[in-house]
């Protein structure tokens, strides 16, 4: 009898540890998943900030905006801007007159990106953690606002591509289901699941990121 009452100590003991274990696990999930999606969309919006940064410089020299990379990539890399210094204009007397004197150019690429260690102009375009290596969505438009033509662009992706391959601490399965979870919570208040910057139906280049 003795050793029947330890062996079921044991089990009872066995079976508290179990459960204890899988409430820990369900506390410590959705924080697990919670660090590992801000992580990567820290790194996912800033390359859609540098692909911003880029449209803007573009559309400054081409009075509109572009959805090819590759030709982001070739404009970044050698169209030249000026470098400008505003000086007093030596022909006004009152002395509250300025003009722009013009000490020389820079590549935009240097601009831009000339401090940034060990930045790769040539994954300007490719999602970081995507898995198959996958580019953004990138497109631009013309909209009509009061009679005037504006320029627009859009650069985006969803969560199945930065978020594609499971956390270390997770299953298949496990990451999936919480993915899902996180795109259905987004399209019932009809909000994009995902990242983006600009929009094809305002003149906007905000992040989706900025309005949550």
């Amino acid at each position: 009898m003795k050793l029947k009452s330890i062996l079921i100590n044991i089990v009872l003991f066995a079976v508290v540890v179990f459960l204890a274990i899988k409430v820990i696990q369900s506390i410590q999930a959705p924080i697990d998943f919670g660090n590992e999606k801000s992580m990567r969309e820290t790194q996912v919006v800033q390359r859609l900030k540098d692909i911003r940064d880029i449209e803007v410089q573009y559309k400054q020299a081409h009075s509109k905006y572009c959805s090819n990379f590759d030709t982001l990539i070739d404009f970044c890399s050698k169209y030249e801007i000026p470098i400008v210094m505003m000086v007093p204009d030596p022909e006004d007397t009152t002395f509250t007159k300025t003009i722009n004197d013009t000490l020389g150019y820079v590549k935009v690429l240097d601009s831009l990106f000339g401090k940034r260690e060990h930045f790769n102009i040539n994954e300007l375009g490719v999602v970081p953690f995507s898995d198959p290596a996958t580019k953004f969505e990138i497109h631009d438009s013309i909209i009509k606002r009061g009679g005037i033509s504006v320029p627009v662009f859009e650069v985006k992706t969803p969560y199945e591509v930065y978020l594609a391959k499971p956390g270390k601490k997770f299953t298949e399965k496990e990451w999936e289901t919480r993915v899902n979870n996180i795109k259905a919570e987004m399209e019932q208040i009809d909000k994009y699941a995902g990242l983006k910057v600009g929009s094809l139906e305002e003149a906007s280049t905000d992040g989706n990121w900025e309005k949550l």
